[in-house]
């Protein structure tokens, strides 16, 4: 138990190169906008597409909380300092819901196209943030009644669509994860108190028709 206990420590504690640019993010999100943030667990040093968890089969290799878990998220400004200060490389963590954006994801792929479509189709959209594999569209919270409502009211919902909504979270920019770095596909405008986000209704009728219309709709494999 002893050398389980020492090898999550030296885990968590490997110091990293995210520096100022990480831990000026993190206040960003958390003492002005006011979004719930946390550090993630760090990619493996040892092997980077695989995860610094203990979880070898993990899904989401460095980009989800370990320890702390998620419910210690905070926009508490001297939290993020002390917990960057200790981990700079940290990946930064929204939990998603409550008092901060939900996100709508789609493999990166048909989420380019599906922007493309949605620009051309003039809906607003707000922040939207790019991994290598999935491109996220920040929207208000919702509850899970709210999403069972309007999922059960289509006729059909890409299986490739997932939803973070409560309870769930998000790697935010300008992480880096074992599947590479976490990026602003839409950035927020320049100096928002707090960016503007669409409503989760209008987010997936647009990309489930946008998603049908360029015909990348099947589910990921």
């Amino acid at each position: 138990m002893r050398e389980i206990l020492g090898r999550r420590r030296r885990l968590l504690s490997r110091r990293g190169d995210g520096g100022p640019e990480l831990i000026g993010a993190a206040l960003t999100y958390a003492a002005q906008w006011q979004w719930p943030v946390l550090p993630g667990v760090a990619a493996d040093p040892q092997g980077r597409s695989r995860c610094g968890c203990p979880d070898p089969e993990c899904t989401v290799p460095g980009a989800h909380p370990f320890d702390p878990g998620l419910l210690a998220a905070t926009t508490d400004a001297r939290m993020v300092r002390w917990w960057w200060g200790n981990r700079p490389a940290a990946p930064i963590i929204l939990a998603t819901g409550g008092r901060a954006p939900c996100a709508v994801s789609l493999p990166a792929v048909p989420a380019a196209l599906a922007l493309a479509a949605l620009d051309h189709s003039g809906m607003r959209l707000g922040p939207v943030v790019a991994s290598p594999d999935r491109w996220s569209i920040l929207v208000r919270p919702y509850s899970m009644e709210q999403l069972g409502e309007l999922l059960y009211a289509k006729d059909f919902v890409p299986g490739s669509l997932r939803f973070h909504g409560e309870g769930g979270y998000l790697a935010l920019p300008p992480s880096e994860t074992a599947q590479g770095g976490v990026r602003w596909e839409r950035a927020p405008l320049p100096g928002s108190a707090s960016p503007w986000v669409p409503g989760v209704e209008a987010v997936v009728d647009a990309v489930v028709e946008a998603l049908t219309r360029t015909g990348v709709s099947a589910p990921e494999m």
